[in-house]
């Protein structure tokens, strides 16, 4: 009695994913090794530059002198450094939390039909398509000392509220940040529109045929759908919160006396004004970390989520 034939060994995936890239035609490869180069040459290869501008001291001229982590400890015991970053921890609570929660309530106000729908979608968006240093010299000529916000609190008897905005210690931070609130608004509203389009309107109409709130709809049949959204608009609103330098040095550079500086203004200023590129690398780094950090951590925790 004959054996039967063994079963053809099925391929491993190692394999078969080295044969779908055999496939692959020459021209694409092409394509796609033209903009990776471009992009090691000149985003991956400055960024690893940074890192080991970090570890000396050097003014762009001189040679550069190695100085170890003492870049580092030199932020530890710098109070403009250490004003810098508790300025973006209020900037990213603040800047993070008003613009996603304005950006969704729009999105949500302006997901329907309506004669006028398209035309306000278009007037809080326009302010994204003007730069940066734009719309901080725009709100600097709203917050001066005669500009249009005095005036109509003038105007409405709320004389005791006027101020100079932006030569207040205590308030030059708040000012510069409702200006980038109100660009940012119009770019969340964006990304959430198109999450709302493409999430299942009968689930909610059957929840409100059980009897379900508008907000009970809401919370629990619309935001779940909205997780990929949700993902994005975190990872952009972290880095922008961090990387926000335009409107902040339009507007004040840093001052008054520091309070309104944010650790990109604190490295421009470090690394261009004072010509300390490598302790301008340094903070830098804390920029890069900080970031990373924080996606990684909400991406971990979102799979973990996801698992359960």
């Amino acid at each position: 009695m004959t054996a039967p034939a063994a079963a053809p060994a099925r391929p491993s995936r190692a394999g078969q994913a080295v044969r779908a890239l055999r496939r692959v035609p020459l021209l694409v490869w092409i394509f796609l090794l033209i903009p990776l180069v471009v992009e090691l040459f000149w985003v991956f290869w400055p960024a690893a530059n940074s890192f080991s501008l970090s570890l000396t001291r050097w003014d762009g001229i001189t040679p550069a002198e190695p100085v170890g982590l003492g870049n580092f400890a030199d932020l530890w015991d710098d109070p403009i450094f250490t004003r810098a970053l508790q300025n973006n921890v209020i900037w990213a609570i603040g800047f993070g939390g008003l613009s996603v929660a304005g950006g969704l309530g729009l999105a949500v106000a302006l997901n329907k039909p309506g004669p006028l729908v398209g035309l306000y979608r278009s007037a809080i968006y326009l302010p994204m398509v003007v730069s940066l240093a734009v719309t901080g010299l725009f709100w600097r000529v709203m917050y001066a000392p005669e500009g249009p916000i005095n005036a109509a609190l003038g105007v409405v008897g709320l004389d005791a509220l006027r101020n100079q905005w932006l030569a207040d210690p205590d308030l030059a931070l708040y000012a510069v940040l409702i200006a980038a609130v109100w660009r940012q608004c119009g770019y969340i509203m964006v990304l959430y529109l198109a999450g709302l389009k493409s999430c299942d309107a009968s689930l909610e109409e059957a929840a409100a045929v059980d009897g379900a709130s508008a907000w009970q709809r809401f919370w629990k049949i619309v935001m779940p759908q909205l997780k990929g959204v949700n993902m994005v608009v975190f990872a952009v609103t972290v880095i922008d919160s961090l990387r926000t330098f335009d409107i902040v040095w339009a507007m004040t550079r840093g001052g008054p006396y520091n309070m309104t500086q944010l650790l990109s203004t604190y490295m421009f200023q470090q690394a261009f004004t004072l010509g300390n590129l490598g302790y301008a690398s340094a903070i830098a780094v804390v920029i890069f970390v900080l970031a990373i950090g924080f996606i990684i951590t909400y991406l971990a925790r979102q799979a973990r989520a996801e698992e359960d």
